[in-house]
């Protein structure tokens, strides 16, 4: 392609709400443009980008014995009631109503759709295992777009979906996407590790996560030397044990204007260990009160799937309502002498602790040596906080640490919660229906080229691996008017193309250091600059990521670039 008519309208001045590199950078280099808050244009070179993931993706994905079909993004309001989603999903869901007042979602994930699709047309164990997928456009109605194409209300991704008859063969199945996964993001170059995810709204009974290591992801992962790795949402730990204690007598102790925990430690110089701390909640529309070690934060992921209530539908009480139901303002609340008519959720720590400071549903007072069972009771759950640096991993017992990244694919054991809701079942060897077993595997495309540039640039711009790059070679003529330059430009170009290489020349009438920031910036992996040594067929040759230049004879510059890009086909 000629620089001269290409269209990549570049930007000097980083735009005022791009937040992240990857953002600023998609935007400055004319590769994408902002339609509307989270909807995007994508111009040549960036689209170049999204096609070279998508083959890489699909190469992988036909290697696994997967089969590449395409559905309609406009999914039945029909398949969503069956699953029971169409009201659960959230307001993340663009739904529509045709002219016949018809409805629709805007296909926000697949697993209804795919799961309806098979139902007709399997039969027989023996069709089985199978395994289907698409690369199509996505929507979801974010409430906060954010981070350029990370998180944006369109996005291409690719998801599959496998049928098996039993759950061994789901495992099997499940295995061979983990292995293809780990193909196409090794083959991208990206540094990303494979932890333990929540299930959420998917359903099933395993999850995992591919998360691109990044200190702008939004997610975090934990991981310890062993092997352990999880999501934060997901993590546990080894809880360390609980000196016994003899039950004390529970006394009122006054607090004034203590509504906090960090309060209550320096008024009282007791830690937050020994104290209970209340969430209290709005689920759907009933209050929930939630009562966890004080030193700890909700997991609101592990209370969700407690609950089996979508988090939209949970939000915090008011202080008004606190007060009605508890009996005093909010930050006095505790689980003591709460009535039956609220419903009382407590992580098990407290309950195998002793002696404990909670609030006494009583303005300014707390409550001193409060115990489980003699004090207070509720429903208990195992887990219910999140856990912190340092905390011991529930395997091996190492260190916890912490990281961010970018979740750029994912993989769920979904069971048979798709394919009973749809009907979806075959005969087994014995004649008898079975629901067929299903798994779901997603990798986002767009969001792996925010990953990608996340991981490989600089102050000057992107630095694109040879297999994502929208071209592999830029050829930059520092005086196009020059004959000698010109001709032994056209001719690299020619030849290179021919030899199956993707060719950007830079043809352009501009300054020498216009092209080489435009050069930079656009992160070409390979780069050739034709200049005073044309004459002696004498190009100089440099990569992105090293920027060392050197001066070689033109024809040993095609043969490093044609191995070059042999080595990633």
């Amino acid at each position: 392609m000629r620089m001269k008519h290409f269209y990549m309208p570049t930007l000097r001045e980083v735009p005022g709400d791009a937040e992240v590199p990857s953002h600023q950078l998609l935007l400055r280099a004319g590769m994408i443009r902002k339609a509307a808050s989270g909807i995007y244009t994508y111009l040549p070179l960036g689209y170049r980008v999204v096609r070279k993931i998508e083959e890489v993706v699909r190469e992988e994905m036909d290697r696994a014995g997967a089969q590449e079909i395409r559905v309609s993004n406009l999914q039945p309001k029909e398949i969503w009631e069956a699953s029971g989603r169409w009201d659960t999903f959230g307001p993340e869901m663009f739904k529509l109503t045709d002219r016949h007042e018809k409805q629709f979602a805007l296909g926000p994930t697949a697993e209804e759709y795919f799961a309806d699709l098979i139902k007709e047309e399997l039969r027989s164990y023996k069709q089985l295992p199978l395994n289907l997928y698409q690369i199509g456009w996505k929507y979801r109605d974010e409430k906060r777009p954010r981070f350029g194409i990370n998180r944006s209300c369109e996005f291409l991704m690719k998801d599959a979906y496998s049928f098996d008859i039993d759950m061994e063969g789901l495992e099997a199945s499940y295995q061979v996407m983990w292995d293809a996964y780990a193909r196409v993001f090794d083959r991208l170059g990206l540094d990303y590790r494979i932890v333990q995810g929540d299930s959420g709204a998917m359903g099933g009974r395993v999850s995992h996560e591919f998360t691109a290591l990044s200190e702008i992801g939004e997610g975090v992962i934990v991981y310890a030397e062993g092997g352990y790795a999880a999501t934060d949402e997901k993590a546990g730990m080894q809880k360390p044990a609980v000196a016994p204690e003899d039950p004390l007598p529970m006394e009122e102790i006054l607090t004034p204007d203590k509504h906090t925990i960090e309060d209550l430690e320096q008024f009282l110089h007791i830690p937050a260990d020994k104290m209970i701390k209340a969430v209290c909640l709005r689920v759907k529309d009933d209050p929930v009160l939630v009562f966890i070690p004080a030193e700890r934060e909700l997991n609101m992921a592990k209370l969700v799937a407690y609950l089996q209530t979508p988090e939209h539908e949970i939000s915090m009480l008011d202080d008004e309502t606190i007060e009605k139901i508890t009996g005093a303002p909010a930050g006095f609340t505790g689980p003591v002498g709460i009535g039956k008519d609220v419903r009382v959720v407590l992580d098990q720590a407290i309950t195998e602790r002793h002696n404990l400071i909670c609030g006494a549903n009583k303005k300014d007072t707390h409550l001193k040596n409060v115990n489980y069972g003699r004090d207070f009771d509720g429903e208990v759950v195992e887990d219910l906080w999140m856990v912190q640096e340092g905390d011991l991993d529930p395997v091996n017992g190492n260190p916890l640490q912490f990281a961010r990244g970018i979740e750029v694919g994912n993989i769920f054991q979904l069971g048979t919660k798709y394919t009973d809701a749809m009907g979806a079942s075959v005969l087994d060897e014995n004649g008898v229906a079975r629901p067929i077993i299903m798994g779901s595997y997603g990798i986002g495309i767009t969001r792996t080229v925010s990953a990608i540039i996340e991981q490989n640039h600089d102050e000057k711009g992107m630095i694109w691996p040879l297999i994502a790059a929208p071209y592999h070679v830029i050829i930059t003529i520092m005086k196009p008017e020059d004959e000698a330059q010109n001709a032994l430009a056209e001719k690299l170009y020619a030849d290179l193309q021919e030899a199956g290489v993707e060719v950007l020349l830079d043809d352009r009438k501009e300054r020498p250091g216009v092209k080489f920031n435009d050069r930079d910036l656009i992160g070409i992996p390979l780069r050739l600059t034709v200049g005073r040594k044309a004459a002696e067929g004498i190009v100089e040759f440099s990569t992105r990521r090293e920027m060392e230049n050197k001066d070689i004879a033109a024809e040993e510059a095609f043969r490093t670039i044609v191995d070059a890009v042999k080595a990633i086909q």
